[in-house]
Formats: structure tokens, C-alpha cells, sequence
């Protein structure tokens, strides 16, 4: 069969890789346009284009991959199956009806749950015990496609949305290769979704990781895993002189012995401080103060910046 690849995250490029291995032609990845990057705003591309030039397969990176001309192209290319993993750009119905065979996606989560782009963080704070990938036909409704086939893991007790992500993108060859088998002998036929079970999770914005110390420990101490290393979470204090600063939260436990006002210090001692929510307590032994590096609780507390009694996130 003749494969074209869709996808620019780095979650993708495992999937890829396997592709090019396989025994599959692949004619073409199309990705996003290269994008600058750091505080010098360098244009970089996406690492999977690094790795389609390394083996010499054509890149398109097309600014609208709904536009005439981009869809001709494809349609020239005469292209077996569209393969779409986190590419970030919607596509209309006439692109899914391209391919002589099928349109796919590998979405990572157990679908009907957690649709949309923030699916992993999604998995972690909601407290699921497991997540996995999905491979689906892709359809005009978001992550909404019938199920071909689905690989589960267990989410860690300490794990965070970014290790969960290269956990699931390593599941992704496997369940590509299946997936093609499938569709290669006829079998690729998929499950109906239960849009009943269904949510949504979109993009995250760096805001959405403020703390709000009215949830409980238990809430919070999810949301700070899930939401590492993006959006990260992340309080306020003020600092000797009243000002107030932002404090990122790196790492903390649930402390649900200990309780108080939400947001109130409630301990201050050696390898961290403990901050009490709207129910139970958390225990924070690693910060980014607003300015500084990422350090340990212990660095921060050594010149007095939290006594006990101090509100954070007021």
C-alpha cells in the first residue's frame, strides 16, 4: 500500500519511523510550516521533517491544507491511505475522501473519552487508571470516527502528562502496523463511538495552569502532574517587599492530614511547604520562582520567602 503521513508533534515521529520501516510505501509526509522558536525566534522545523529528509521522502508543509492546490497535490500523489497523528490542522471532507482506501488517525486516549488536543493531561487529572491509543477513521466531528482498533496502559501513580506522552508515542507503531494490516485484508471496518461517554479537551493555554486552592489536594496534585511539562502549573505569593510574584509548582504530594484556610502555608520545614486547599493539604518540594531557575523547596525557603501563615494565590 501507498501511505502519505500527516503529522508535525513529536509524538508522531515513533509512528513514522515504523512506517518507513515497514514494507509500506510512503510517498509523502505532509506537516506543519517550519516555526520559530526560542527567545531568538530561530525557524525550526518539525523533528519529523528532520527525519522524512534523512530518508528521503518528500515534505510538504502547506500554510492550509484545505486549499486547492494543497488537496491537488495530494490527489496526484494517488495515495493508498492518509495516516494523520498530530498534525494540528482540521481536515474538510474532500481531503478524508482522497485516499483510495482510508483516512486514519492515532489519537492518544481510550476513545470516546477525552477527545480533542489536551487528551493526555485530560487522562492524568481526571484520575484515570488507564489510557492508551485509539487508531479511527477519521470523520468531520472532532476525534469522533469509528473505532478501528485501541492499545491500553496503565497510567503511573506519580506519572506526569509528559512522560504518559512518549509512553503513548512509543505505543504508536504498533498500532499503526495493526491498523494497515487491517486495512490492507479488509478488516478496518471500526466501531461506532458512544458519544454519550465522550468529552472534550481542548488546547491548553498557559493560564489554565493556575492553581485554585478552593480544590481539593487530590484535585491539584493531579493537575500539577498532568499539566507537566505543559501547561505547568502555578501560584502566587508576595515577596519581601509585598510584591507579588509568580511561583511555578513542580512537585508536590498530598498531604491530606493537614488541613486550613485554602491557600494558607501551613508548614514551612526542611525539604519543602505545605499549602492547604479546599480539602486536605499539599506538600510542594519543587518551585520556579518568578525570574529564577527551577530549584528544590529547600533552595527556596532558605532566605525566608514563605512563612507559616502566608496566602498564596491572593
Amino acid at each position: 500500500m501507498k501511505i502519505i503521513f500527516m503529522g508535525t508533534g513529536d509524538i508522531a515521529v515513533p509512528a513514522f519511523l515504523a512506517l518507513l520501516k515497514s514494507g509500506y510505501e510512503t510517498l509523502a509526509l505532509v506537516t506543519q510550516p517550519d516555526k520559530p522558536v526560542g527567545r531568538k525566534q530561530i525557524l525550526t522545523p518539525p523533528t519529523i521533517k528532520v527525519e522524512a529528509q534523512k530518508a528521503g521522502v518528500e515534505v510538504l508543509q502547506p500554510e492550509k491544507v484545505k486549499t486547492d492546490e494543497a488537496m491537488g497535490i495530494l490527489r496526484e500523489l494517488d495515495a493508498d491511505v492518509f495516516v494523520v497523528m498530530a498534525y494540528g490542522q482540521i481536515l474538510p471532507q474532500a481531503l478524508i475522501d482522497i485516499p483510495n482506501k482510508a483516512c486514519i488517525n492515532l489519537h492518544a486516549s481510550l476513545l470516546p473519552k477525552h477527545r480533542g488536543a489536551s487528551c493526555i493531561q485530560a487522562a492524568i487529572a481526571a484520575g484515570d487508571t488507564h489510557s492508551g491509543m485509539t487508531v479511527m477513521h477519521v470523520s468531520l466531528g472532532l476525534d469522533e470516527g469509528d473505532m478501528i482498533l485501541k492499545h491500553d496502559t496503565v497510567i503511573g501513580e506519580r506519572e506526569t502528562g509528559g512522560q504518559l506522552h512518549d509512553r503513548l508515542g512509543d505505543m504508536g507503531p504498533a498500532a499503526l502496523l495493526e491498523a494497515l494490516a487491517a486495512i490492507k485484508n479488509g478488516q478496518a471496518q471500526g466501531e461506532a463511538q458512544d458519544d454519550a461517554l465522550a468529552n472534550y479537551a481542548p488546547k491548553l493555554m498557559r493560564q489554565d495552569g493556575a492553581l485554585k486552592w478552593s480544590e481539593s489536594a487530590q484535585v491539584l496534585e493531579r493537575l500539577i502532574r498532568a499539566y507537566e511539562p505543559w501547561p505547568g502549573t502555578y501560584t502566587t505569593y508576595k515577596d519581601a517587599k509585598g510584591r507579588e510574584k509568580r511561583l511555578k509548582i513542580y512537585a508536590a504530594v498530598n498531604a491530606s492530614a493537614l488541613s486550613g484556610n485554602p491557600g494558607e502555608v501551613l508548614k514551612v520545614e526542611g525539604e519543602s511547604f505545605t499549602v492547604a486547599c479546599g480539602a486536605g493539604a499539599l506538600e510542594i518540594y519543587k518551585v520556579q520562582p518568578e525570574g529564577a531557575k527551577v530549584m528544590e523547596a529547600k533552595q527556596f525557603l532558605a532566605n525566608g520567602a514563605l512563612q507559616e501563615g502566608d496566602l498564596l494565590g491572593v
